[in-house]
């Protein structure tokens, strides 16, 4: 065998490995690439949370939930909270019928059960606030309405939420606990449209959260009644099994559970869990 041929064997067989060399790298780089690709996309490099997150909650908590919405946009930017509000027992319907969502919070417990009972919760929900019944009246109260008894009078028109929505629900339990009867002129399908009957004078009176006498300012005038503090609702909020942000589900709950979230709450009516 000749020098020239040595030389030209020994040049093939370095090619050779450097070409597999090669090849392993890319295909290294190849997997890193997968296995990032599969990552929680949820999550951005520095670990904070991104992307939009969907909130589904009772409708008495749009005021102080839109204020903590914006509080996480900011403190997280690249994220997006959005928002349905409405009836819980709606909500959950909606929830368990396969709408896509992140977080829920419920105005009671048992609207939540719907949720937990379906195996839709990833986890067990925590009672983050607390809320209880109030009157509201036209502004003035020109009716003169004291106490809860006042409203079963047949010349008032009196509007209460649904029986299966929790501010309904919460209120029979109070009309209960005074031995009561009422009639009312309407029942609505969540703790806003009652209080809107009032704002807009379709009717003179109506049981809803002191949270939304608060929130409605001068439209409308709260009475305080003694029965009200036998239907005081606790308010329940869990991370959805199926959420497609579990990383930002995590990080508003945290939130509205902080004392900063709890400041938010309080200072709209809502009571300490």
């Amino acid at each position: 065998m000749t020098r020239t041929v040595r030389r030209t064997r020994r040049i093939v067989q370095v090619t050779g490995v450097s070409a597999a060399a090669l090849l392993a790298l890319s295909a290294c780089a190849s997997s890193d690439d997968s296995s990032s690709a599969g990552s929680d996309s949820s999550a951005s490099a520095s670990g904070k949370p991104s992307g939009t997150v969907t909130v589904f909650a009772a409708a008495s908590l749009k005021e102080s939930f839109t204020t903590l919405g914006k509080q996480f946009e900011k403190a997280n930017p690249g994220t997006k909270v959005t928002f349905s509000f409405g009836g819980s027992d709606s909500l959950a319907a909606s929830i368990t019928g396969g709408a896509p969502a992140d977080v829920f919070a419920a105005a009671s417990p048992k609207t939540m059960k719907i949720v937990t009972d379906a195996g839709g919760a990833a986890g067990s929900p925590a009672t983050f606030v607390r809320n209880q019944l109030e009157i509201a009246t036209l502004p003035g109260n020109p009716d003169k309405v004291d106490s809860l008894k006042d409203l079963t009078d047949s010349k008032l028109k009196v509007v209460l939420c649904a029986k299966e929505v929790p501010c309904g629900a919460a209120a029979q339990k109070a009309l209960d606990a005074g031995k009561l009867k009422l009639t009312p002129v309407s029942y609505e399908q969540d703790v806003k449209a009652a209080l809107t009957k009032v704002e807009l004078k379709e009717a003179d009176a109506a049981v809803v959260y002191q949270t939304d006498v608060k929130a409605a300012g001068g439209k409308v005038e709260g009475v305080n009644f003694p029965e009200s503090a036998d239907a005081v609702n606790d308010y329940p909020i869990a991370q959805l099994k199926d959420s497609k942000n579990a990383a930002a589900a995590k990080a508003f709950i945290e939130l509205v559970r902080s004392a900063e979230g709890q400041k938010v709450l309080t200072s709209a009516g809502f009571l300490k869990p």
